[in-house]
């Protein structure tokens, strides 16, 4: 299709009125530009017939002039700033039509059937989500090339795509867990959007916008000389008094769009678009669990699994098997899958799971020795089990640090190696086991007795009070961490010109915020247990997808682990641990094997 789209909705053409309105507040800021200019030609044209003649108008021409020389060239400078300013462009993975031809197949097909332009380009972004992408700017150049030196090279003037459609944007991982209609279904209202996008007003609407933002960008980058700082800072002001006073009509623009992309596309799949919507929430839940429980350990670890879309199917084919709600959902696995448009998915999966690793973890660009990839298989040995070692060491360290004998009992046999009866004596306080038992004996009692009447109105009794060791063992693991990730060796960067997204802040969209000291206890002391169960008790390291690293005791996974060692590290009571790992066949006295 070639024709511009721009049909009769309401919301077009809410969307072009929008447009227009911030398409006349930078005819205005023009003109004001042009203002002194003006004035000055009126009064040296004045001056040449004989009109405007005199000592005043001598005067004002003098400081007419020079000001209108100084706007302009100022006027120039910001509008050059705006026009070369790159703008920012969202971190994905380009998809070649060699590599993806059913794909681009299907999304032609779709915009005949919306009559609208077909997009430009395909590329895939490791998140929940599709948008379209106007990459038309001269500094984002042609699709990426596998020659680096061509890229930075730059590209001919017949490759750059100045007229060209948006880019389409796909989550991943509708690829891997969607089937074809519902993913075309999903597409439809987005691909929908290139037709308002290819209104002249519209599309030189978002240029002025992008142009500003982009310079507010520049005008903020830091590292320049004062003379370069005075002018970025002038520049900043502008754009940004610009940018405010388009904010509500490039929104209310971007809405009439989103309307009356949505109004086309409602002919096309909509039982179908319903059902697909659903999909999209359980794909969304499923990316989030996979990256924050699964994927986030592995990264710590510096290894990055390398078929993440692959694993969201098998984290939703998990949820369907133990949700009730989700039974319907499993039975979608027989039908084509959305990847099966991809002639290499395996690639284009561990490309997309790479920039994951860097936009959500802040990881390097390429693989090497200290960033490698790890299958599914692997997942088990290569991480849970090392992370867990790896951890379990660190907290003996810091207890050595701390002075902390390996044996509190004076006629205990001297141990060699490191144990969990270690880490428990330390932690637990004689008065929480006694107030443990004391309490067990009283429950037992009460059971005999008959209940008694209880005043409801009485205070209760405040909370124990933290338990101090805990405190200080978990201030010793948070620097202890501290000092190693100082020691890191810092993640590649990517020049300015060889990159099309800024990557000075990495990770752009952190998972978590960081651990606190007393979660970084509870997660050492467990990974030592769990080292004592498989060194002990013969128990193994699992990969659950939806729970990331467990432990298999006797072929079961270990589900009530966390919250008694909670109870020892929050309120020093060893009691609910020690029973476990009595009823697991685990013995804490026997020395591990660490990293």
């Amino acid at each position: 299709m070639t024709g511009s789209g721009m049909g009769g909705e309401a919301g077009a053409q809410a969307a072009r009125s929008r447009a227009l309105a911030v398409l006349r507040i930078r005819s205005r800021a023009l003109a004001v530009a042009l203002l002194p200019a003006a004035v000055a030609v009126v009064l040296l044209a004045g001056a040449s017939t004989n009109h405007l003649v005199g000592p005043g108008w001598n005067v004002a021409r003098w400081v007419v002039i020079p000001v209108a020389v100084l706007v302009l060239l100022a006027a120039c400078a910001i509008a050059l700033i705006v026009a070369r300013a790159r703008p920012a462009v969202s971190p994905t993975v380009p998809i070649a039509e060699e590599s993806a031809p059913d794909l681009y197949r299907l999304v032609r097909d779709l915009a005949d059937r919306l009559a609208v332009p077909a997009p430009s380009a395909i590329a895939l972004t490791p998140d929940c989500d599709s948008w379209l992408e106007d990459r038309t700017h001269p500094a984002h150049g042609p699709p990426p090339s596998e020659d680096r030196h061509d890229e930075l090279a730059g590209a001919h003037a017949p490759r750059r795509r100045g007229t060209a459609a948006p880019v389409l944007v796909i989550g991943s991982p509708f690829l891997w867990w969607m089937r074809v209609g519902e993913l075309r279904a999903v597409l439809a209202p987005v691909v929908a959007g290139t037709g308002p996008s290819a209104h002249p007003d519209i599309a030189a609407a978002r240029r002025f916008v992008r142009g500003l933002d982009a310079a507010v960008a520049v005008a903020s980058t830091p590292g320049r000389c004062p003379l370069t700082r005075l002018v970025c800072a002038g520049v900043g002001r502008v754009a940004r008094l610009l940018l405010r006073s388009c904010q509500e009509h490039a929104t209310q623009m971007e809405r009439g769009v989103a309307a009356a992309a949505s109004e086309r596309a409602q002919a096309v799949d909509y039982g179908l678009r319903i059902v697909a919507q659903e999909q999209v929430g359980l794909a969304y839940a499923g990316w989030d669990r996979l990256l924050t429980r699964v994927a986030l350990p592995a990264w710590r670890m510096g290894r990055w699994p390398s078929r993440l879309d692959v694993g969201v199917v098998a984290a939703l084919t998990e949820l369907s098997r133990r949700d009730r709600l989700a039974e319907g959902f499993a039975s979608r696995l027989g039908e084509r899958p959305a990847c099966d448009l991809l002639e290499e998915p395996g690639t284009v999966d561990e490309a997309a799971s790479l920039l994951a690793a860097r936009l959500f973890h802040g990881g390097p660009a390429a693989p090497g020795p200290d960033w490698a990839p790890v299958n599914w298989d692997e997942y088990p040995d290569e991480i849970v089990d090392r992370k867990w070692r790896t951890d379990a060491a660190r907290l003996h360290r810091v207890l050595d640090t701390l002075g902390v004998t390996r044996t509190t009992d004076p006629s205990a046999p001297a141990v060699d190696g490191p144990t969990l009866a270690r880490i428990l004596d330390h932690l637990s306080t004689p008065r929480r086991e006694a107030e443990a038992k004391a309490q067990a004996e009283a429950e037992a009692e009460a059971k005999a007795e008959p209940p008694a009447e209880t005043d409801t109105n009485a205070d209760t009794d405040d909370p124990p009070p933290n338990n101090p060791r805990s405190a200080t063992l978990a201030a010793g693991i948070t620097a202890e961490l501290a000092r190693e990730g100082a020691t890191d060796a810092p993640a590649e960067r990517t020049t300015p010109a060889t990159a099309l997204w800024d990557d000075a802040a990495l990770p752009l969209f952190p998972l978590q915020p960081p651990r606190t000291a007393r979660e970084l206890l509870a997660d050492h002391v467990t990974a030592m247990v769990c080292c004592a169960a498989m060194d002990t008790a013969g128990a193994s390291p699992g990969l659950d997808w939806l729970d990331g690293p467990s432990l298999i005791v006797n072929g079961e996974r270990a589900t009530d682990l966390s919250p008694r060692v909670l109870s020892l590290v929050e309120d020093g009571d060893a009691a609910p641990l020690r029973t476990w790992l009595r009823e697991s066949g685990i013995r804490p006295e026997k020395p591990v094997r660490l990293v």
